[in-house]
């Protein structure tokens, strides 16, 4: 390996971490209360080396973001091999669950963690990933429509309404509320899952 490469892959290695700790406290501290130096505390850095890598804490903030939502579009990709739409739907949400399933930490930074998102530099393109995500339940929607289901709404509402629900399902779950049923956090999941099954399957009847 030459020394353009290696240095590279210590670059990389490094944002890596960076973020990695970010994550965590974020998380653990919230957005604000969270500065370069506890990142760089947490690595075992000075924070002057935070900025060989990030401008600033927005910056970091936007490549988690960019990072996460890259993983829900890859985790929805799975789901488009059923064959009708109806079921391609199904499938999405169901990906969409054990996306946030697998990914908690993710998943609460993506739509849980409060963050000043209007103070963003780059705020518009910090939902570019996200409305991705979004655009493929709106057009597994229209896809739906064409068949006959839910044709009663305007895509958007009612990709809304759909994205609503699963959202739903997994803040119950991730903020510890279906601990209620006492339940292990197999049943939690196989809970979901089944909820969801009976909302497409009012779709399919008709009743949604």
């Amino acid at each position: 390996m030459g020394v353009a490469d290696r240095k590279e892959r210590e670059k990389t290695e490094m944002q890596k971490r960076i973020l990695d700790a970010a994550r965590v406290l974020f998380l653990e501290k919230g957005f604000e209360k969270t500065s370069i130096r506890n990142i760089a505390d947490l690595i075992e850095y000075s924070p002057g080396t935070i900025y060989l890598y990030f401008k600033d804490k927005n910056e970091i903030l936007f490549h988690l973001h960019v990072e996460a939502f890259k993983g829900l579009t890859a985790a929805l990709s799975k789901s488009m091999t059923a064959e009708s739409a109806i079921h391609r739907l199904g499938d999405m949400g169901r990906q969409y669950i054990l996306f946030a399933f697998e990914n908690p930490e993710l998943y609460d930074l993506m739509f849980v963690m409060q963050a000043p998102m209007e103070s963003l530099e780059c705020k518009d393109e910090f939902w570019d990933d996200g409305m991705q995500a979004f655009n493929m339940l709106r057009f597994m929607v229209g896809e739906c429509q064409k068949d006959g289901y839910l044709s009663q709404y305007e895509v958007d509402d009612a990709s809304l309404m759909i994205w609503s629900y699963v959202h739903g399902l997994v803040t119950l779950k991730s903020r510890r509320r279906l601990q209620m049923f006492d339940e292990s956090e197999e049943m939690s999941f196989d809970r979901m899952m089944r909820s969801f099954d009976v909302f497409i399957n009012q779709i399919q009847c008709g009743k949604i």
